[in-house]
């Protein structure tokens, strides 16, 4: 009996060493979940500017589109942007539709107007919306959380 009773408390001390290590591993991991949140990079990300449009500013259609911005999808997952916005320090903003940006993909916003694409969206303006010498755009999720920001020369 007693080798019997030994045994048992053998195979017990194991699962509780078994179960303790599971734990143990399992801590990092839920701790890192919680911070899925508060990304140091984001899913989507301001990834170029063009504020500058090259040439003269002269509010042809190919100017205004000569000014633009991109957004890459860091993930490899498809995003769609319905609802989400992109703003200037003066407050103008563009709000996207049902667009959805693929994985790892970029899409370039163009400030005058054109036909959309999977590749390329128009904000249909006639007056360029990013300052050549400074500014800031935001850009928001459809809850208005802020996804990411991209600054440039002198702020006002």
């Amino acid at each position: 009996m007693s080798s019997a009773s030994s045994s048992v408390r053998r195979i017990a001390a194991t699962l509780l060493t078994a179960g303790a290590l599971v734990s143990a591993a399992a801590l990092p991991a839920a701790a890192h979940d919680g911070d899925r949140h508060h990304q140091r990079h984001p899913r989507v990300e301001i990834s170029r500017v063009q504020a500058d449009s090259p040439g003269r500013d002269d509010r042809s259609n190919r100017s205004l589109n000569n000014e633009w911005l991109e957004i890459t999808n860091t993930t490899r997952d498809t995003i769609n942007l319905r609802g989400w916005t992109l703003r200037d320090d003066d407050g103008n903003r563009y709000r996207f539709d049902n667009v959805r940006i693929g994985g790892r993909a970029t899409i370039r916003i163009h400030t005058g107007n054109g036909r959309d694409t999977r590749t390329d969206l128009f904000q249909d303006r006639r007056d360029y919306v990013w300052d050549n010498h400074g500014d800031t755009a935001t850009l928001r999720d459809d809850r208005g959380r802020t996804i990411d920001t991209e600054t440039w020369g002198r702020r006002r």
